[in-house]
C-alpha cells in the first residue's frame, strides 16, 4: 500500500456541496481528500503517540478530544460549561479565560433542529453553520432561534429538551438516513408548548437577546455513502492500532468500512498514517 499522509489527526474538514458533502483528512498542516477514496481499500495506522492539540505535550491519554490532562484542567474550552452551556459562570467572574469566553461564548449562537438519528435540538455559534450539522451527520437541519450568548442558547436548549432529544444515536445514524421530518412543524409545536418558558427567558435577557426564527427554510444534506453496515462494529485504535478495509462512505465524522466504523474526531491529536 502507498502512504498518502501522516501526522496529528484532527476532525475531518467538511464542505456542504451538491450532490454530497465533501470531506478531507486533516493531518497536521496537510489535507487529504477523502471522497475519492470511497470504494477503495484504506488503512489507518496509529503510530503510538498523542500530542496535545493545545500545547503539543506528549500524553499517554487524550482528554476532551485531544488535550493533555493539565490543559484539560486549565483551559476554558475544556470546562464543564462547554458541554452544559447553561452552567456558564462567566458572570460570576470565575471563567478560566475571560478573553476566550468573550470570543467564543459571548457571541451570537443559533438554536437549531436537526434530523440525524431522529429529531434533536442543538446549539452552535452562528459562524459554525453548516459545519456543526455536517459533523453530526444531520440529513435535515433548521435554525429556529438566534440568541446573544452561548449560555442563553444552553438555557433554550434545556427548555426544549423536555420535548425533543438533544443527543444523536450514533448507531442509528450509521444504519441509514433518518426518515424525513417536517422540521417547520416541529419548530412551531416547540414554540407553542414552550412559549411561557421562552417569554420568561426573553424577560430575563431582553427581546433582542432571544429571537425566534419563523421564516427559515430547512437545509437538506446528503453524504457520500455507498452502503451502510448491517451490523455496527467499531474500531478502537487504543486496543488495536490498525483500522483497515474497503471504505464505503463517510457520515458525520465517521468513516464507514466494510469491516467496521471509526469516529475520526475521537482520535484528535493521535499521530496517524493513512495508506491507500
Amino acid at each position: 500500500m502507498i502512504e498518502i499522509g501522516r501526522g496529528s489527526i484532527s476532525k475531518m474538514s467538511a464542505r456542504l456541496e451538491t450532490p454530497v458533502v465533501q470531506y478531507a483528512f486533516r493531518l497536521g498542516d496537510t489535507e487529504v481528500p477523502v471522497n475519492p477514496l470511497i470504494g477503495q481499500t484504506l488503512r489507518l495506522e496509529y503510530l503510538g503517540a498523542i500530542h496535545c492539540c493545545h500545547c503539543g505535550r506528549k500524553t499517554k491519554t487524550s482528554f476532551s478530544q485531544g488535550y493533555c490532562y493539565p490543559c484539560m484542567t486549565k483551559l476554558a474550552q475544556c470546562d464543564v460549561c462547554i458541554m452544559s452551556p447553561e452552567k456558564c459562570h462567566y458572570e460570576a467572574g470565575t471563567c478560566r479565560d475571560p478573553a476566550w469566553g468573550e470570543q467564543f461564548c459571548m457571541t451570537e449562537h443559533v438554536v437549531y433542529l436537526a434530523n440525524s438519528s431522529g429529531i434533536k435540538v442543538g446549539i452552535t455559534r452562528a459562524t459554525q453553520l453548516p459545519t456543526r450539522w455536517l459533523d453530526q451527520g444531520a440529513s435535515q437541519a433548521l435554525p429556529i432561534l438566534r440568541v446573544a450568548t452561548r449560555q442563553q442558547s444552553g438555557l433554550v436548549e434545556d427548555l426544549f429538551r423536555s420535548q425533543v432529544a438533544d443527543r444523536t444515536n450514533w448507531r442509528a445514524l450509521l444504519k441509514g438516513d433518518a426518515e424525513p421530518v417536517d422540521l417547520g412543524a416541529v419548530r412551531d409545536q416547540l414554540f407553542a408548548s414552550c412559549g411561557e418558558g421562552l417569554e420568561a427567558l426573553q424577560g430575563r435577557f431582553g427581546l433582542q437577546a432571544i429571537q425566534p426564527l419563523h421564516d427559515t427554510e430547512p437545509v437538506e444534506i446528503r453524504y457520500p455513502v455507498q452502503a451502510y453496515p448491517s451490523k455496527i462494529v467499531s474500531f478502537n485504535l487504543d486496543k488495536s492500532p490498525v483500522a483497515e478495509g474497503t471504505l464505503l462512505g463517510v457520515k458525520g465524522q465517521y468513516l464507514i468500512f466494510d469491516t467496521g466504523v471509526i469516529n475520526i474526531r475521537k482520535y484528535t491529536a493521535y499521530q496517524l498514517a493513512v495508506h491507500q
